[in-house]
């Protein structure tokens, strides 16, 4: 013990002799280096190798932290493509959402009946002529009432109504192509769902219709399955739809223009596309600016976080 005090207090008063000749700068000793002998004489010259060890402890920190440094550095520049990606990710949204809009403002063209082209023609505007088969009526809801021309300015946002009822959907004998299909007559309020309390409405007579081609929808999840038996209806099954009324399996949303009086308001296509990037594209930019800052503070002007 007393030999060890004694090399402790010899490495201490040699040390300190050397940092103030040679301007060395003195790395925090060890227990482990203390035990070591502090001074050997190699060809005339005395060796520190206290001195050499905190050298290399420092050269070993400070390649940890260089390594650090840039790997840290990915966080800012992640956020920043990611951000940059949302942007165009909304750029190529809204040019979907345009061409939707323009498909359901074009002119309308002859229904066509091969199911191949028809599944390239959704939001397409269609012209179909026949009679309406009102013992065969089906309903969607709940619904809320879309406005026509609001779904057209705001491709698919839903309105701000409360209101709450449903889709009347009626299989359509088309006269000219010898076929029935199905049609979303448009909505009725909770009370007009019945059709004896919207008998105006109920026509028989052969008429022309616009609407726009929907093709079916699968269940989206916490939407209810279909209840065939009684009637209540929760998400579009062509296939479901169309064996139930005996139909085929074409569908198309009633235009408003052919509304009629007394029945179902036409017009409730809803383009439902989500357009939320602009929000990751704040997130992501913000996230990229604020780890940037930290990054800048740590590394550039060693300010202790």
């Amino acid at each position: 013990m007393t030999s060890l005090k004694s090399m402790l207090a010899f490495s201490t008063k040699t040390l300190a002799i050397i940092k103030k000749h040679s301007h060395v700068v003195y790395i925090k000793r060890t227990l482990l280096l203390s035990r070591l002998p502090p001074l050997r004489s190699t060809q005339g010259r005395l060796v520190n190798f206290g001195r050499q060890c905190s050298s290399t402890a420092a050269t070993a920190e400070k390649g940890e932290d260089s390594f650090l440094k840039w790997f840290l550095l990915l966080i800012p520049a992640t956020t920043f493509g990611l951000g940059t990606w949302q942007v165009k990710r909304r750029q190529w949204k809204m040019q979907l959402i345009a061409e939707l809009q323009s498909l359901t403002a074009a002119e309308p063209i002859p229904l066509p009946i091969d199911p191949l082209e028809l599944n390239n023609l959704e939001y397409r505007r269609v012209r179909v002529r026949g009679r309406y088969d009102h013992s065969q009526e089906l309903y969607i809801l709940p619904r809320s009432p879309v406005d026509p021309e609001k779904e057209a300015r705001e491709a698919g946002r839903l309105s701000s109504s409360g209101e709450t009822g449903a889709n009347v959907i009626t299989p359509f004998h088309c006269t000219d192509l010898g076929i029935t299909i199905l049609v979303n007559r448009g909505y009725v309020p909770k009370q007009k769902i019945k059709p004896e309390t919207r008998m105006k409405g109920q026509v028989e007579s052969e008429m022309e219709v616009v609407g726009v081609v929907r093709l079916t929808e699968t269940r989206k999840p916490f939407v209810p399955n279909n209840d065939v038996d009684r009637n209540r209806w929760h998400f579009r099954d062509l296939e479901a739809m169309s064996r139930v009324t005996g139909t085929e399996p074409i569908f198309i949303d009633a235009d408003f223009a052919s509304t009629i009086p007394g029945g179902p308001i036409g017009g409730q296509t809803r383009v439902t596309l989500r357009n939320e990037h602009m929000q990751y594209i704040m997130t992501w930019y913000g996230l990229c600016v604020a780890t940037s800052y930290m990054w800048y503070a740590k590394f550039i002007k060693k300010i202790k976080l």
